[in-house]
């Protein structure tokens, strides 16, 4: 009996985490008055993704990309695409999204966050980044924004930042400027997965970081090859530390446990306010 409880539990799990497979992704696609979904949709993986995207390839092949669909609504000559990357984890989604938004699109209200107009959209929801734009000459801004919201409600109903970029404070920090890096942060190739977000502070532009180091262990690895490079004593301990990197200045930070909080500016000198803001996040990061 325990066995038949257990299997009926691990059964609803399964059932409850969609595949998001190219066939699921276009069942999801919404019904838009005037405009029809074709049947074929086209399908990309890191091997031939440079065929559809050519020099964008190498940005999302970073951001861990596993499977580009792509699907079409057309009326007439009218098309409406619709591109949905899917990343390894909700993070790789959220950052290949932040890297590419744009200061003359308006954000709106769908999936984790979203900007748009008349003829484009694109957000992020669960591991997928989708962007969509149509060729229409018509404002379809109605329809685009439909099916977005369909879509992105089907792929995750309740799409959101990762917990890391919610964690952030608010005072002080600049709007939708939160990112996640996977690698090579300010340049170093040991700093990867890393969630920042922009500050200004007396007029100078701060980036405050975290580096999920995943384990205790793992913090203190990628620490360790910092001070490495640094040439700094290797017998630091949890709590506060000061980086003083050649290359980025000066950059305090606090190792608690698994996670490295940090604020980095590019002028290396220090600025009055940004203890306040590392102890912030590290005490709301449990």
């Amino acid at each position: 009996m325990k066995k038949i409880i257990i299997s009926f539990v691990v059964l609803l799990f399964v059932q409850a985490l969609p595949a998001q497979t190219p066939a699921q992704l276009k069942s999801w696609m919404p019904d838009v008055p005037g405009w029809e979904l074709a049947e074929e949709i086209e399908v990309f993986d890191p091997d031939n993704l440079f065929d559809r995207i050519n020099g964008a390839a190498p940005l999302f092949i970073e951001n861990n990309f596993r499977e580009m669909t792509s699907m079409e609504y057309k009326k007439g000559d009218d098309y409406i695409t619709v591109q949905a990357y899917r990343h390894a984890t909700p993070e790789d989604a959220f950052g290949m999204y932040a890297s590419e938004r744009s200061s003359e699109l308006e954000y709106v209200d769908i999936g984790g966050e979203a900007q748009g107009d008349a003829r484009n959209l694109f957000f992020f929801a669960g591991s997928i980044y989708v962007k969509m734009w149509t060729n229409s000459t018509d404002d379809v801004k109605d329809a685009l924004y439909s099916i977005g919201k369909t879509f992105s409600g089907k792929i995750d109903p309740d799409a959101g930042y990762p917990v890391i970029v919610k964690s952030f404070p608010a005072k002080d920090k600049v709007p939708y400027s939160e990112a996640y890096i996977t690698s090579s942060y300010i340049g170093h190739e040991f700093l990867k997965s890393v969630y920042i977000a922009k500050y200004k502070i007396d007029n100078q532009d701060l980036q405050l970081f975290v580096i999920d180091g995943k384990s205790k262990e793992g913090a203190k690895s990628v620490l360790t090859n910092y001070f490495t490079f640094t040439k700094q004593p290797l017998e630091f301990a949890e709590g506060e530390l000061l980086i003083k990197d050649r290359y980025n200045g000066d950059i305090p930070v606090i190792w608690k446990d698994k996670y490295i909080i940090g604020i980095y500016n590019e002028s290396g000198t220090p600025v009055e306010g940004t203890a306040i803001l590392l102890k912030d996040l590290s005490e709301k990061l449990k």
